[in-house]
């Protein structure tokens, strides 16, 4: 009850995230029960280490791990200001808000020691954050979640939320902010990693997301038939290894066919399973709205053909400005702040493959 009480009073959170290869820092300052939570970023910082791993076509851990030990402290102090600022501020501070998992543990672990070390120092508590509840509750803070909470966050459920980035896909059918059942997801790869994958098979730059998307532009994505994998399977389970495998085996049978074609013909192909499976999940679930939030909910040609079959079910569709889609602080101090008021804590120790 106590933390609830504290819950309604305006707060600052200090927010960090280190669990793949973006290094960033968030000052928050939320309020509001669970009902009606209220978000502003104040300040938000991001390291990006995409020129760091584009040679290698995808994440290294260790060199993840190097780029936070020397993005962190910068970011810091990017944050806190000069000394005078800093003391002024740890003041105000009530937590601090730190991802422990999903991710790849290297990463993982220097956020943490990061979070302890200034814990231990301020004197304040460290709380561990699901990476995913942060992409799931990022929206809050973007202009259709505070509509959204104006209106009264209960009239939005049931809802089904569509977590979708570069290692996870996943359905989950929620009958109010707080509480969700797992539908299903992926049996192998993730669709973001799928994308990277055939952007390696095109020779595009890493990450492979943005590229597949910006090159489908200037295709036909009707010019190749790829497969949907398990897309009329009853379940809502997800893979994408096969429709990877496909485009491999295509563009080596067919070499001259145009890589704007393929990328297009590749995208719809993914997006349409995520799009039908959603969609089943809304029709048997009785949703009223759809939750769309990860890395991959940075794509507009997916948010746009998402957007259009929500307005044929007619029920809306919440998505995360650009900002908080991509991995960042901000969704961590969100759902740190979300998780204090429902009194939970998730561990301090790195949990790679933690479950939403």
């Amino acid at each position: 009850m106590a933390g609830f009480l504290l819950g309604l009073a305006q707060m600052i959170i200090l927010a960090i995230e280190t669990s793949c290869d973006e290094t960033s820092l968030a000052l928050l300052e939320c309020s509001g029960p669970i009902s009606r939570p209220r978000f502003k970023i104040l300040k938000h910082h991001i390291a990006s280490q995409i020129k760091i791993h584009e040679p290698f076509g995808g994440v290294v851990p260790n060199l993840a791990k190097r780029e936070h030990l020397i993005n962190l402290p910068i970011l810091y102090k990017k944050i806190v200001g000069d000394i005078k600022s800093e003391e002024k501020l740890w003041k105000k501070i009530k937590f601090i808000a730190v991802t422990s998992g999903p991710g790849l543990e290297p990463a993982l672990w220097t956020g943490i020691e990061f979070a302890k070390e200034l814990g231990k120092r301020r004197q304040v508590a460290v709380y561990g954050v699901n990476h995913m509840e942060g992409h799931l509750w990022s929206f809050l803070a973007s202009k259709n979640g505070r509509m959204a909470v104006k209106a009264g966050l209960s009239k939005q459920f049931p809802a089904v939320a569509l977590l979708v980035s570069g290692g996870h896909t996943i359905l989950l059918k929620m009958t109010a902010i707080d509480k969700w059942k797992k539908l299903g997801e992926t049996r192998d790869d993730a669709v973001g990693e799928a994308f990277d994958k055939v952007a390696r098979i095109l020779k595009l730059p890493y990450p492979g997301g943005p590229q597949i998307e910006k090159l489908a532009r200037l295709g036909d994505e009707n010019s190749i038939i790829f497969p949907r994998p398990m897309i009329h399977d009853k379940n809502y389970d997800f893979s994408y290894s096969g429709l990877k495998t496909s485009v491999l085996y295509y563009l080596r049978d067919n070499p001259q066919s145009k890589p704007e074609n393929i990328a297009a013909s590749f995208q719809k192909a993914a997006v349409d399973v995520l799009i039908a499976k959603a969609a089943r999940a809304v029709k048997e679930s009785g949703a009223k709205s759809i939750i769309l939030a990860g890395g991959v909910a940075s794509s507009k040609y997916l948010k746009k053909n998402l957007q259009k079959k929500a307005r044929e079910l007619k029920v809306k569709v919440f998505v995360p400005e650009f900002r908080l889609n991509t991995d960042n602080a901000g969704m961590i101090g969100i759902a740190g702040y979300m998780n204090f008021l429902r009194g939970k804590k998730h561990s301090l120790k790195a949990n790679g493959a933690m479950e939403v």
